[in-house]
């Protein structure tokens, strides 16, 4: 375990502390911090938001806005965008909002169904088979594949075209896709790019999602004009429609017998006196409920030296984390260390917020959990689908 100092160039300590520790791709164009999330909220307009959500060029014509990044970190918890955007137009705060419910759906079924979320849910897809499902030389692929590798965000109907053309036409296991994707994301969360991954292949709906030349030229028929394969187009026409087989059904997708455990506490649990507040990445912004308690106490960051040398994630990711730690240092007492957060946990009295993340059955002798800020607090009914959660 050793401290980092943060307060200086991203450049330089990214060189200096974080070696072997991450794969390169330089930093995205997408800003760190609680104050580049609180900019991005107070210039959010969603009018147009539900026609315009799905456009990819020209970039001038897209309607996503690129807030997830700091909602994956909660920067900018649900509740608060849900609210955010109550007095837009009708038809475009209702999309927004399911997409929200969207997010907060990946959390519970993560929450619920934890690391099973790495395989087949309900049916039989292409899941381990190593390879490439990119191959260069498509003008569609190579642009959205080089926006991921540069600026690590993604619209969402660009990421359910590499996820299909991966799997659903390229029959290469979506286990090794998905994770290609994760490591550039800055919105990368387990939670969500699984789940994405899953409805896009069919391995969570049974209905794959085809990717073809058609969904390009409505969404950026500019990319078609420029291609070399432009007069023999390799996705002209829609991949072959496949029946998936169920796989076993995985009892939990039913109903939860341990709700408790999924949700994490709904009131403060206070074992002792806490003398930091510790941070995790899924809970980095000024509302989380721990750093909110406690406002007189030192806050303490660790990255997890382990997992980052296993994962290798871009250095997009690591800036957009400094970023954040650095603007937080502006306001609070921040010590950033690299090593291990379960043993910091364990041997310093730490306040913690809960998060509904597997990993987090690691954390041990804890002096205080908090709650997590559901946008919908959990149920233990079916989380089978989108629509049977909500229904709930």
């Amino acid at each position: 375990m050793r401290a980092i100092e943060i307060l200086g160039e991203t450049e330089s300590i990214l060189t200096a502390e974080f070696e072997g520790l991450h794969s390169g791709g330089g930093r995205s164009s997408i800003k760190g911090g609680q104050s580049a999330a609180d900019s991005a909220l107070e210039q959010l307009n969603i009018s147009g938001y539900a026609k315009n959500r799905s456009e990819v060029l020209p970039r001038e014509a897209r309607g996503a806005t690129v807030l997830s990044p700091y909602i994956r970190h909660n920067l900018l918890p649900l509740q608060r965008v849900w609210d955010h955007v109550a007095k837009a137009p009708y038809d475009d705060r209702e999309k927004f909002r399911d997409e929200l419910l969207w997010q907060e759906y990946a959390r519970h079924l993560y929450a619920r169904i934890g690391v099973r979320l790495f395989e087949n849910l309900r049916f039989e897809q292409v899941w381990d088979h190593e390879g490439n499902g990119w191959p260069e030389g498509m003008a569609c692929v190579d642009f959205v594949v080089d926006e991921l590798h540069t600026d690590g965000w993604l619209v969402n109907q660009s990421r359910m075209w590499l996820a299909s053309h991966w799997s659903v036409r390229n029959q290469m296991g979506w286990l090794y896709g998905q994770e290609e994707m994760y490591r550039h994301l800055l919105d990368g969360s387990r939670a969500a790019n699984l789940l994405g991954w899953q409805w896009t292949v069919g391995s969570g709906t049974g209905k794959p999602y085809g990717f073809a030349r058609w969904q390009v030229h409505k969404r950026a028929s500019s990319l078609c004009m420029h291609c070399p394969l432009n007069k023999n187009c390799p996705i002209e026409e829609f991949p072959e429609e496949l029946t998936l087989e169920n796989t076993s059904v995985e009892p939990l997708l039913i109903s939860d017998p341990d709700l408790a455990a999924t949700t994490g506490p709904l009131s403060v649990v206070k074992n002792s006196p806490a003398e930091f507040v510790l941070l995790t990445v899924d809970s980095l912004g000024d509302s989380d409920p721990a750093l909110v308690a406690h406002p007189e106490l030192p806050v303490v960051f660790v990255f997890n030296e382990a997992a980052l040398r296993r994962l290798q994630l871009s250095s997009k990711r690591i800036y957009f984390y400094l970023e954040t730690l650095q603007d937080l240092a502006q306001r609070r007492d921040l010590t950033v260390y690299l090593g291990d957060p379960y043993e910091f946990a364990k041997e310093h009295a730490v306040a913690v917020t809960y998060a509904p993340v597997p990993s987090f059955a690691k954390f041990t002798n804890l002096a205080e959990i908090h709650p997590f800020q559901w946008l919908r607090t959990p149920h233990a009914k079916s989380v089978r689908s989108f629509s049977a959660w909500r229904g709930k």
